[in-house]
Order: C-alpha cells, then structure tokens, then sequence
C-alpha cells in the first residue's frame, strides 16, 4: 500500500482567508475575514464570487478596485440601500475592508468588529428617539385605517 497525503480545505471559496490556503491553520483572524467578506456581500448586494468580477476575482478584490473613487463607493453600495443610511453604509463597508485586511494582525479582533457596529448604528444614538418614531407611525397608520373604515 503507498502512503498518500491529502490535503483538504474545509471552507467556501470567496469567504476563505488568504493564510487558510497555505497554512490550512484557522485562526480567530480567519473568521474576522469570513465575516468582512459577509458584510461586503450584504453591503454590496453580490455573491463572494462572481464572474462580473473576473476570473479568480472575488468580492474583496472588486470592493478594493472601486475605492479609489466615490463614484466607484457608490457603485459598490447596493441601489436598494442608497436611501437614508448611506452614510451608514460606507461605515460597514470601512469595516468590512478592515476585516478583509491581507495581513491577519491588521485585522480587528470580532469584539472590535462588533463595537464598530454598534457604534454606526443610527437606530442606537437615541434609542428613545427611535421608539418614538416607530410609535407615530404607527400611530399615523392606525389613524388612517379609522379614516378608510367609517
């Protein structure tokens, strides 16, 4: 019988970290990059692989080639999300460059990751402010569905 070596890589192409591929060691900093390549996706509204991308491109190098320009940012945002969080937007997608960092000590640790989160979400500035909102609305709503019924 010969002796053989396998080596397989347990993962997703597109969501992998560069070091996985070489080193087939996970780390903590190999999930912070899965989960930079997450948000992209989210942020993007585009698969981790894609053939607009080109060939052996994934999402990260594409979001990299646009952000030299605001245009290209603006191009990368999903149409469906330019409404009134955009700036909020571009703060997820700095992050998400953060945790896609080719060198994995450059990259936040996931309670950093989580933090910067917290922070860009516009909903926890004033957390009363936001309920309040929500009950108007909703107020507004039911008001006018007594106006359809009588």
């Amino acid at each position: 019988m010969k002796d053989s070596t396998s080596t397989i890589i347990a993962g997703t192409y597109g969501y992998l970290a560069p070091e996985y591929a070489y080193s087939n060691k996970a780390t903590t900093k190999c999930d912070v990059y899965s989960f930079g390549v997450v948000l992209m996706e989210l942020i993007a509204g585009k698969k981790p692989v894609d053939a607009d991308f080109g060939e052996y491109k994934n999402i990260v190098y594409w979001v990299t080639t646009k952000l030299d320009t605001k245009e290209g940012v603006m191009e990368v945002i999903d149409k469906n999300l330019l409404g009134s969080f955009k700036d909020e937007m571009i703060q997820v997608l700095r992050i998400a460059m953060c945790c896609t960092c080719k060198n994995p000590s450059q990259r936040p640790a996931m309670n950093e990751v989580v933090q910067l989160l917290i922070q860009t979400d516009p909903c926890l500035t004033d957390p009363y402010k936001f309920s309040t909102k929500t009950r108007e609305a909703s107020n507004v709503t039911e008001n006018q569905s007594e106006e359809v019924e009588s």
